[in-house]
């Protein structure tokens, strides 16, 4: 889980890196507009969508003009149909439309990652499995995918490389075996999470002698997933992982394992189609 604080100070930084890269030294299109005019406007989406990113479009407005009032008709984590008035806003009209951008490009970016999170965990919702995101996220953006990934009903994995371990084949090639990694890992950090990657059910077994916390079964076929599940017996929790798509999600889940990460969930974002008009 993300620390508030942590996600605060990323989403402030990335809001003003946004607003840096879009208005430059000034927004000389709205300075056609008489300094001081007034105006009031709305966002709406043109599709389907699981909402995430509230916080971030009015942080938007928040850098951009602070007087500019935003009315929010739905939260983070609801689900808006088509053609639906999601925000209203109200203002100095220059900087309604120097924030507009800026301020769609993250909800749409954002509820775009909740909504596949969304149609991922809808079919798994049957099972008792937990649906994880990985580290492959669009650069600069790893804490608020990461948000959004939780907006649409699915769980983060480790942050980054340093709040958990995962020992895949290249550590255990340099380390020398499963049990010298993982012992190693307990030496350098004590208490935090301890994650294998294994390519076998004798890794496995060496996985759960060694005492792994989580078991990650990379590319396993379906028989040796639910093979593991029955030797794992509770004794660690088990990943499946590596090239899951929808099509494949559903007997995946069956097998009984605890989670399943996806990278498409964050790597393959598809921007929800919005728009803002000026009343």
């Amino acid at each position: 889980m993300i620390a508030p604080e942590l996600l605060r100070q990323a989403r402030i930084e990335s809001v003003a890196h946004s607003l840096r890269e879009d208005i430059g030294d000034g927004d000389i299109t709205a300075m056609l507009i008489a300094a001081g005019t007034e105006a009031t406007g709305h966002v709406i989406t043109r599709e389907p969508a699981r909402l995430s990113g509230k916080d971030w479009v009015d942080e938007v407005f928040r850098q951009v003009d602070p007087t500019v009032e935003l009315t929010w008709r739905y939260q983070d984590g609801d689900d808006v149909t088509a053609n639906q008035v999601i925000f209203t806003m109200a203002g100095p009209a220059r900087s309604l439309l120097t924030a507009e951008r800026a301020a769609l490009n993250w909800l749409q970016t954002l509820s775009g990652v909740a909504t596949t999170c969304a149609g991922y965990a809808a079919k798994v919702a049957h099972t008792g499995v937990r649906l994880l995101d990985t580290r492959k996220t669009l650069p600069g953006l790893r804490l608020a995918q990461k948000y959004a990934v939780t907006c649409g009903g699915c769980d983060n994995h480790r942050i980054g490389l340093w709040d958990a371990f995962l020992i895949k084949e290249n550590h255990i090639a340099a380390c020398g075996s499963i049990a010298s990694a993982i012992s190693e890992a307990r030496r350098i950090a004590p208490g935090r999470p301890v994650e294998v990657e294994t390519e076998s059910l004798d890794e496995l077994h060496q996985a759960l002698i060694a005492g792994a916390d989580i078991i990650m079964l990379d590319e396993f076929s379906l028989e040796d997933m639910t093979e593991a599940v029955r030797i794992t017996a509770g004794k660690a929790k088990l990943e499946a992982s590596g090239g899951i798509n929808k099509q494949t999600l559903v007997p995946v889940a069956e097998t009984g394992v605890d989670y399943i990460s996806i990278g498409a969930l964050t790597k393959d974002v598809r921007a929800i189609d919005l728009s803002m008009r000026l009343d």
